[in-house]
């Protein structure tokens, strides 16, 4: 702590939450609904809605929100679309995804927020808008956070047993820990705007690269269309204002109209990095989504990255909090062990993505074609990619000896006493056995289970299922 003077008496809470984006939102209703105090704090007032740019959700992010009882009503107001469509060559069909969800919805992020935002709330999280973290300090037993109005006024000092740094690519957390975010910028002079249309795109999005562009069109559902854009040719600073005309010779070039396009509500230019910290956590603080990683939107995994880090580090915090973890230190740490390689595979995916569609010499327009037909004519390839940028093929590393399930995704099993995912709702880990089985699991996991049985009794394989529907243990 700096030792500011107008810092008034402290209160307690378990965790501290920075940020209240879908990363954010997801880690407190989480530790809220397995009985915890947490306390999220957001510079934004509650009736500025965080900036759009994600519009997609991934199927993996819809089986964690299927976890919690939210993804149904997204899927409602949302629109699936079974092909991901990165630039004229080059496209994915996730129509055999083996899920719930296979198909990537087109939703704005403020969707995904609006849900989050009232699980916290009904689960008891304390969420403070318009509050801004000013500094914070670490010792063996907890952290201290100063805490200011971000209109100004005295500050108050929080203490709590763990902080979470959700808050963006900015992040506040991260620089007052000191980390480095080493990485560069892969593309600059993106275009957004918020327009209305007189023509609609005949699908629920319109994507495509010619003529050295590339744009993105996708609705809001109230009439307003999110536009992004770029242009080889108009490379301009993040401050040089954006005019409609603009926007719409990059949509023209690059899906052939605008569409009619006018009116725009809001415009802006930016650059967009790839950047990643090297630790995920210091002592008892950690980073999670864009604070902790951030890279182009090719493949729309940002925000679905963020979403799943929170998954992977809320059970984990409420195992130690409860007393529930053998090994709490371990347990802890286990966090960036697995997801800080997530972090790096989806940069570099989504780098290279970016990179086959600003192709414009020969040879790259040559690899790109290349791409796209090896991607479209083999099975193996497509699949490994559509589990890559959807999240299901994400595993995580296991114990050497494990059985070969260990660490892999968990798909939503048919059980006696309901879908696993239902289950999962309870916030606890699900063992599965075979009907009547009684397998014998290993000391330091067995305390964390919740029985459930196959209703397939041929099956001889047990497992059990952390809270984030991966498999921590398999026999048989």
């Amino acid at each position: 702590m700096t030792g500011r003077t107008d810092t008034r008496a402290e209160t307690r809470t378990d965790v501290i939450v920075v940020g209240a984006g879908p990363t954010g939102l997801l880690l407190a209703g989480d530790l809220a609904a397995a009985g915890l105090k947490v306390t999220l704090v957001e510079r934004r007032a509650p009736e500025i809605a965080n900036l759009t740019r994600a519009f997609g959700v991934h199927a993996r992010t819809l089986e964690q929100l299927d976890a919690r009882g939210l993804a149904d009503e997204l899927v409602e107001k949302g629109s699936p679309v079974t092909e991901i469509r990165f630039f004229g060559q080059f496209s994915l069909d996730v129509s055999g995804l083996r899920s719930r969800f296979p198909f990537m919805l087109i939703t704005p992020q403020y969707e995904v927020e609006r849900l989050l935002q009232r699980r916290a709330r009904d689960a008891g999280a304390e969420l403070r808008y318009g509050t801004v973290l000013r500094d914070l300090g670490q010792d063996a037993e907890g952290v201290t956070a100063e805490l200011a109005p971000a209109d100004g006024g005295p500050a108050t000092s929080l203490r709590a047993r763990w902080l979470v740094g959700a808050d963006g690519v900015r992040s506040t957390v991260r620089d007052l820990l000191g980390l480095p975010f080493p990485g560069h910028a892969v593309i600059r002079s993106m275009v957004l705007a918020d327009v209305r249309l007189d023509a609609e795109p005949k699908g629920p999005i319109a994507v495509n690269g010619a003529d050295g562009a590339f744009a993105f069109v996708a609705p809001f559902g109230d009439g307003w269309h999110r536009v992004m854009g770029w242009a080889r040719d108009r490379q301009a600073p993040d401050s040089e204002q954006v005019g409609l005309d603009e926007v719409r010779e990059i949509v023209r070039r690059s899906l052939g109209t605008d569409y009619g396009m006018h009116d725009a509500r809001w415009m802006s230019r930016f650059h967009s990095d790839e950047r990643q910290v090297p630790a995920y956590r210091t002592g008892r603080v950690f980073l999670a989504g864009d604070a902790a990683h951030v890279h182009s939107p090719a493949g729309g995994q940002g925000m679905n990255t963020g979403i799943q880090d929170a998954a992977n580090l809320s059970w984990k915090l409420a195992a130690v909090l409860r007393g529930e973890a053998p090994d709490p230190e371990a347990l802890l740490d286990s966090y960036h062990a697995e997801r800080h390689p997530v972090g790096r595979m989806v940069l570099r995916s989504s780098g290279g993505i970016v990179r086959l569609a600003m192709a414009h010499t020969r040879l790259q327009r040559a690899v790109r074609a290349a791409a796209g037909g090896v991607m479209g004519a083999v099975t193996p390839v497509r699949r490994k990619a559509a589990g890559m940028v959807t999240g299901i093929g994400v595993r995580y590393p296991a114990p050497r000896g494990s059985h070969p399930l260990t660490g892999r995704r968990a798909p939503d099993l048919s059980l006696r006493e309901g879908r696993l995912y239902e289950l999962l709702r309870r916030g606890a880990p699900v063992l599965v056995t075979p009907q009547g089985g009684t397998p014998s699991i290993p000391p330091a996991l067995a305390g964390a289970a919740t029985d459930a049985t196959w209703t397939d009794p041929t099956r001889r394989t047990s497992l059990l299922i952390r809270p984030d529907a991966y498999v921590a243990w398999a026999t048989g």
